[in-house]
This record gives C-alpha cells, structure tokens and sequence, in this order.
C-alpha cells in the first residue's frame, strides 16, 4: 500500500530562523549574526533527501522575506516545500533562536523567539485529504506537539489520519524542558504511542520523562511491548567537551527481538552540535525506507549521519550518500584509512 506514495517521508514541523554569533563570541556583546535555517522535523527531512529519498515538510509561515529565506535553504537541501502554507494575519511571526558557540568549560547557549509564531495557527484544515496518501513514512516530533494546544491537536489528528491510510509513523520524544513538563509530555505521548511504528527515545528522556526504570535495552523492549511498537531507537551521546563527543545508539527490532549496535564515533571534532539528533533520525529512517526496515543498514546510517553532522555549521546536514557511506566503510575497517579523500 505504501510502495508507491509520492514521497518517501514527510514531516510535520517548526521551521526557524537561527541568529547565531561567530565562535567564540558571546551573543551580549557581538554585533553580527549569521543567518540560518533550521527545525527538528526540517533538519530530518533535509538529511534525508541528501541521502536520496524525496522527502516534504509540512509547516505554516508568514508571508515575508523571512520566509522566502527560508523556503529557498529547504529547495537548495532538495526537501519538496508544498506543503507549506502561509499565515497572512497581522500579527504573523516565523519562530527565531539564537545559538552561541560554547568551549571548555562554557557551555553551548540557546535564547528562543518564538512564542506565537504562526506555526500555532496550523490546523488539519489548511490541507487537502490527499495528504494523507502521499507519503510511505511521517515523522514529527515532541517539540511541536509541546508548542501549544493548536499544534498538538494538529499534529496527533495527522498522526491519526496518515496512520489509517497505511502509513509507517515515526515518532521523536525529543523533550524541550522549556516548553512543557515532563508529566505533560509524558501523559500526551503516551495517548499517540499507540499509533507510533518507528519510536526514538533518548535513555535520559525515558527515565525522567517516562519514569522508566532498568538498563536501557529493558526500557527500549519495554516501550515496544507495552505500546506494540515495532523499532525502537535510543542515540548514546557522550560529551567530552562542547568540541569533543562520542556519538552512537540502539535499536530494537520488536519482530525479531534483537537489538542492534556498534562501536560509537569517538572524540568527533565537534563543529555545531545543533541538529545531530535529526540528523540520527534521518540516517536511521533511510535505512530503514531504503532497505525494507533493515534495522543494520539504520544503525548504521544513523550512526554515522549524527556523526558527521557535528562537524557541520548550521541545523542541517552537509552531506550525500556517496561521503556516507565512505565514512561508514572506515568506521567499519580495522586497518589502514586514508587522511584525505582525493
């Protein structure tokens, strides 16, 4: 029923613009800032299409420069912007964030904007039912169901919608303790995850948000059998400062009753750490699209997609299938490898 939707994946989401200072500036005192785009359901849809599935995000804008901005940055990361639809009113707003750099021992800081941006106003009827036909996979995240009661309500009716037309629904806790509280996220989540395929889940988030108790692949296992989830994914991020972090994950196969890893990426050279979880999220989906829920092929890139997009400026991922999967060939190899690509 899904093999022949129009896209691969799309993704319901806030689509921002990030003001951010040059490393090593603090934003009280720096005059200039670089403009960027970026959003969680945006940066896993992008990370997706880089690595060749046709992917579209769904999303409400102003109708301004801003967002001319912005639409032009998801073409050029070759992510389908039909489905974006424009809030007119006047009080019309695009959600911002600024980002400043952080280094040993001063951490990364993010001030939001975005109380009221137009995202509140999206509503399932601002869309044609055709829709919900469209896609093999949606995603969207915990984020924009935190957003407001608007947001949410969209969101889990589309969840609803995209589920009954046979559609594999993939879900990111990615909990934002600044935009509602863990028992909020826990008792609105909770509701959907019945309707939820492919779950991703930090182990931190499971036990303070869902007060889950045990070593990490006992919560994982446990999520899938108490919900009927089929894949369930958790990364495994350490920091060693904010420039040095290993970075890896889990996956659990509900069918097969197997979990999947690897050895992590260790000591990456982080350049902006922004957006690597969607990046995890982007690999991991692709593996699974691209090679019939193959939950190896998603390990691996995911692994190696949260990898790379650390070394990146920007929320979105650099990158193509081809640099991919050569980084996932030398993750993979015990000898020699190569300094330089040529």
């Amino acid at each position: 029923m899904r093999e022949n939707r129009t896209f691969d994946l799309i993704a319901l989401g806030e689509i921002m613009l990030r003001l951010s200072t040059s490393e090593n500036e603090r934003l009280q005192r720096h005059d200039n800032l670089r403009k960027r785009t970026g959003g969680a359901e945006l940066n896993t849809a992008a990370g997706a299409a880089a690595l060749g599935l046709k992917t579209a995000v769904i999303s409400k804008l102003p109708d301004n420069d801003l967002t001319t901005f912005a639409r032009n940055r998801i073409r050029f990361g070759n992510v389908n912007d039909q489905y974006i639809v424009f809030d007119r009113t006047e009080d019309a707003r695009m959600g911002v964030y600024f980002y400043e750099y952080g280094a040993y021992p001063r951490k990364p800081r993010i001030i939001y904007d975005r109380k009221n941006s137009s995202i509140n106003k999206i509503s399932v009827d601002d869309f044609d039912d055709s829709l919900y036909t469209q896609a093999r996979c949606f995603h969207t995240s915990g984020i924009t169901l935190a957003l407001s009661s608007a947001c949410r309500e969209t969101a889990v009716e589309m969840i609803k919608r995209f589920k009954a037309q046979g559609t594999l629904i993939s879900f990111d806790v990615n909990f934002r303790g600044n935009l509602w509280t863990g028992a909020e996220a826990k008792e609105c989540i909770e509701a959907i995850l019945p309707y939820i395929d492919i779950f991703f889940c930090s182990e931190d988030t499971a036990r303070l948000t869902f007060l889950k108790e045990g070593d990490v692949k006992s919560i994982m296992k446990e999520f899938a059998e108490e919900y009927d989830l089929k894949i369930v994914a958790s990364t495994q991020r350490i920091v060693h400062s904010p420039k040095s972090h290993t970075f890896g994950s889990i996956i659990y196969n509900a069918e097969e009753d197997k979990y999947y890893e690897e050895e992590p990426y260790r000591n990456i050279d982080v350049v902006d750490r922004i957006g690597s979880g969607d990046a995890y999220i982007s690999g991991a989906l692709y593996g699974l699209l691209k090679y019939d829920m193959d939950c190896q092929k998603a390990l691996e890139y995911g692994n190696a997609c949260g990898a790379m997009k650390n070394t990146v400026l920007g929320d979105l991922l650099v990158s193509d299938l081809k640099e991919i999967d050569a980084m996932i060939r030398d993750h993979q190899t015990t000898g020699r490898v190569s300094e330089m690509d040529r």
